[in-house]
């Protein structure tokens, strides 16, 4: 097999993701030469627009998408939560690997935890979902749009811009940041991000060599759990403009999900709680619990809205 060509985009997360994915690989096949070629999305190019507005749309990964497509790279390594929910023809994620920590957290100044931040305090955070949680909690707080690299958004609360922010617990671990965390939300205390914490390995559907190479690093406990998270985003619309937070369990055969949907102004909360086997259905259970329950009027508010979730 010639070089075996790894499509990253250049921030200091993604390429640490894509290394991660290097070394797994060249464990396997030593033989194997690795290259990694970064890839500018347009979600790196358009830095002033919140990612609540393009978080989940294919802003960071449709870049990756197409040099996929185009051949200029052979594997293409994401965030899965960046991912749209429908399948781009003529690719395939070929592997999901083992998750990483699943969990928000804090990085406040002064080891502030979010009980302990005082009435006005700046929060700053990307993501929409978070915010609804987040003021539900702590109305008080000003909630202020999140834009650059982990190490960057760390950097602000030290240098005093913001007083805390929130982010994925998984980042800060992979960069060795972590000690920066002031408190860990549990996932009943902050539903994540469908798939949050896990990678998604992207190749071509007719490269079947490189999908066989891949497949050794698919974790079957991740997929399922990812793909129940996942599908629940697909029942509700795909990137659909609503904070979404579902996270899976998964134990042996069974699959315990927690979902919920978000009223942006921190007050209205519908969450379910579904147990099953099977992956797709336990998320389309959960989803269609969520739209009996009230779900379905807070999609359409926040479509009128124009958010993004």
């Amino acid at each position: 097999m010639k070089a075996l060509r790894i499509g990253t985009r250049g921030s200091a997360l993604a390429m640490w993701q894509a290394h991660h994915i290097a070394s797994r690989l060249a464990e396997r096949r030593p033989d194997i030469a690795i290259d990694l070629v970064e890839i500018v999305s347009t979600g790196d190019r358009i830095a002033k627009v919140p990612l609540s507005e393009v978080e989940g749309s294919g802003f960071f990964t449709a870049a990756l998408e197409q040099a996929l497509l185009d051949g200029r790279v052979d594997v293409a390594v994401h965030s899965c939560k960046d991912l749209p929910v429908a399948d781009t023809a003529g690719l395939t994620i070929a592997a999901i690997p083992a998750r990483g920590p699943v969990e928000d957290v804090l990085v406040a100044r002064d080891g502030l935890t979010l009980a302990a931040l005082p009435p006005g305090a700046r929060l700053g955070t990307c993501s929409l979902r978070r915010t609804a949680q987040l003021r539900a909690r702590r109305p008080d707080l000003e909630f202020l749009p999140l834009r650059g690299n982990v190490p960057r958004r760390v950097d602000l609360v030290g240098r005093g811009d913001l007083d805390a922010i929130v982010l994925a617990r998984a980042g800060l671990v992979r960069l060795g940041l972590d000690a920066h965390i002031t408190e860990m939300f549990s996932v009943v205390d902050l539903i994540p991000a469908p798939a949050q914490g896990a990678l998604a390995v992207q190749c071509r559907i007719e490269d079947e060599a490189i999908q066989a190479l891949l497949a050794d690093l698919d974790d079957v406990q991740t997929r399922r759990a990812v793909t129940a998270e996942r599908t629940v985003l697909h029942v509700l619309g795909g990137g659909c403009s609503v904070p979404v937070g579902a996270a899976a369990t998964v134990e042996r055969d069974w699959i315990e999900l927690a979902v919920g949907v978000f009223d942006l102004a921190g007050g209205l909360a519908v969450r379910a709680d579904v147990r099953g086997s099977e992956p797709t259905v336990v998320g389309e259970s959960a989803a269609r619990l969520l739209l009996e329950r009230g779900a379905a009027r807070l999609l359409a508010e926040c479509e009128t809205a124009g958010g993004h979730a």
